[in-house]
């Protein structure tokens, strides 16, 4: 409420004269100026330089006002448009998710204050939105999980009992399967909804970003083995220092959308280096590559560019990876290689 109420109080105030009707004075001062100093720099010359009285005085006073006139209208834009360009990078920063932008203004101006007081009360509101959307989905995706896990637990327990013909023994698979579709997306939102409002890493270790690229490549075998995928990797030895748990959910989730991307007896291809204070992961597989509309959407949430895949997964697992790096002070980025696959690039700071 406290952005509202400075804005409505920013409303209220009268303003003898409006925007327009200072800038047209000013203008007009500017312009009386000008040619006052222009004719006065002008006589001066006279006095100290007889030669000049040569140079007619028209060509004096345009020549001099013009110069008064370019030094003044420099300030006077300074004045007028910096504020705009402040707005302008504010509503940059508002469109990049970061809604506890605020600005400041030292404006006299009531019109601009009272643009200042409406967007930060507009950047308050949206955060507000953010907050109590972000606490909805975690709570209701705390409250299914309970029953969720009820359901598998009871379905694998029909699973093993006797006397199942194939058809009851299809249904019980179907109903693993979407429980535990179901299971994964909530682990994934409940997941995202914790690390949405940190701002840095927690928990920080150091530990062998190799060795843990490594243990995901096997924790992930049950879903590269069945399609024959090869692996060309080549991974120097580095330590990292940072959340273990958390980055454990980078590379899975790359790893598992190289898999499922890739054609049966693909190869993918992983890169880990050091690069002076930078750390370099590239992974690479063989699967048709990205739309130019999904190279544009691939970190949102719940997007899925290629629909032939969306029930292996639901649409959460790059926006947590470039959540997850945000906060560590990393980046990733997403393009097409020249044999049609894609190339995700994974940068890590070696200074946090």
């Amino acid at each position: 409420m406290k952005e509202r109420d400075r804005f409505q109080k920013i409303r209220k105030q009268r303003v003898k004269f409006s925007l327009r009707t200072r800038l047209t004075a000013l203008v007009g001062a500017v312009v009386l100026v000008s040619i006052l100093c222009a004719f006065g720099i002008s006589k001066l010359l006279e006095w100290l330089l007889p030669s000049s009285a040569s140079i007619p005085l028209l060509i004096q006073l345009n020549l001099f006002s013009l110069i008064v006139a370019m030094v003044a209208t420099h300030f006077l834009s300074k004045l007028f448009f910096d504020p705009i360009k402040e707005l302008r990078h504010g509503m940059q920063e508002i469109a990049d998710g970061k809604f506890d932008t605020r600005l400041e203004t030292k404006s006299s101006s009531n019109e601009i204050q009272e643009v200042f007081a409406g967007f930060n009360m507009m950047a308050q509101e949206l955060s507000s939105t953010e907050i109590l959307q972000t606490d909805f989905v975690s709570n209701v995706s705390h409250e299914f999980k309970t029953p969720i896990n009820a359901i598998e637990g009871y379905t694998m327990l029909l699973q093993s009992t006797e006397n199942i013909d194939e058809v009851e023994n299809e249904y019980i698979e179907k109903i693993l399967f979407n429980t535990r579709r179901l299971s994964s997306l909530v682990s994934n939102i409940l997941l995202i909804s914790k690390i949405e409002n940190q701002t840095i890493q927690t928990h920080k270790e150091k530990y062998g970003l190799d060795e843990q690229i490594r243990e995901d490549i096997l924790a992930l075998e049950y879903m590269w083995e069945p399609k024959n995928i090869e692996f060309d990797v080549d991974l120097d030895t580095v330590i990292y220092s940072g959340n273990k748990n958390i980055m454990h959910h980078v590379w899975s989730n790359l790893l598992s959308n190289a898999v499922k991307f890739s054609p049966d007896g693909g190869r993918i291809k992983m890169r880990l280096h050091k690069k002076e204070k930078q750390i370099i992961f590239t992974i690479e597989d063989q699967g048709p590559g990205l739309s130019e509309e999904t190279k544009s959407h691939i970190f949102d949430k719940f997007y899925q560019g290629d629909t032939s895949h969306k029930e292996e997964g639901n649409g959460l697992g790059l926006a947590l990876v470039k959540r997850i790096l945000s906060i560590a002070g990393g980046d990733i980025t997403a393009e097409n290689t020249a044999d049609g696959g894609c190339l995700f690039t994974v940068t890590l700071s070696t200074e946090n």
